[in-house]
């Protein structure tokens, strides 16, 4: 972007507001997959939540911890402790106070939570199906938002 552009007039319209476009554009994602999370019971934080319990199925983390879990998602604990009862409540997850240190809060799927994962595989592929989405084009795209996010995360260290 220009110096030029930054001062100009059409630098303050709506629709030439990089901030704009992907705050719509992440509430139409979230809204395209709120029928396939219903299905599940799940909320969009919680299909969040468990998707990263997935990834620590595969890989687990040194700490399986709501601190590690909050770090991975960007989220603060504060939000993050309601989102991890509900699942609890619904026996997706435990939750495990740390022997050594009790305000370390240890995670770990419930063979219920396991199994959930095999019924979002065939939504998933339905929903991006139904929607005609260039995997390619989403690829790109979230390699890109992905750079974009790291610099500013960067700003804020």
């Amino acid at each position: 972007m220009t110096q030029a552009s930054l001062h100009s007039d059409d630098g303050l319209q709506l629709d030439n507001q990089l901030c704009f476009k992907l705050y719509a554009a992440s509430r139409a994602v979230i809204r395209a997959y709120k029928p396939m999370l219903d299905q599940l019971g799940l909320t969009y934080p919680q299909y969040l939540a468990m998707l990263v319990l997935w990834e620590w199925q595969q890989q687990p983390p040194a700490l399986p911890t709501v601190k590690a879990l909050g770090e991975r998602l960007l989220l603060d604990s504060g939000t993050l402790t309601p989102l991890l009862k509900r699942l609890e409540l619904q026996g997706l997850l435990q939750r495990k106070r740390s022997a050594s240190d009790e305000r370390e809060v240890h995670l770990a799927l419930t063979p219920a939570g396991f199994a959930l994962r095999e019924q979002v595989l065939p939504l998933k592929s339905q929903l991006l199906c139904e929607r005609g989405i260039d995997l390619d084009q989403v690829t790109a795209l979230r390699s890109q938002v992905g750079v974009l996010l790291d610099q500013f995360m960067a700003l804020n260290h």
